[in-house]
């Protein structure tokens, strides 16, 4: 999980990232969506309604092994984040398989 926090710290910092539910589905929806993290522990309906969309769009989704309060913290947030989506890696290596 540290390498994962590290590269999301790193997409949020020098990328391009959306932040939150509405923003995040649009992303997805203008295709400029490379990746989606959500947090684990998130609200059921909100993760399955991210799956869901994202499977449809074809865009891959990591789980971050956390709650949102701790995803906030990992992207230097003083607030929860449940999900995100990577629009630009900057210089991370977070889009690399």
């Amino acid at each position: 999980m540290a390498d994962l926090a590290n590269d999301i710290r790193l997409a949020v910092d020098s990328g391009k990232t959306a932040i939150g539910l509405n923003t995040v589905v649009e992303s997805i929806k203008n295709s400029t969506a490379k990746l989606i993290i959500i947090a684990e522990k998130s609200k059921p309906s909100n993760l399955q309604d991210i799956l869901h969309i994202a499977d449809i769009a074809g865009i891959r989704v990591l789980k971050f092994q956390g709650n949102p309060v701790e995803l906030g913290a990992v992207c230097g947030k003083p607030f929860s984040i449940a999900t995100l989506s990577i629009i630009e890696a900057g210089n991370s290596n977070i889009l690399k398989d």
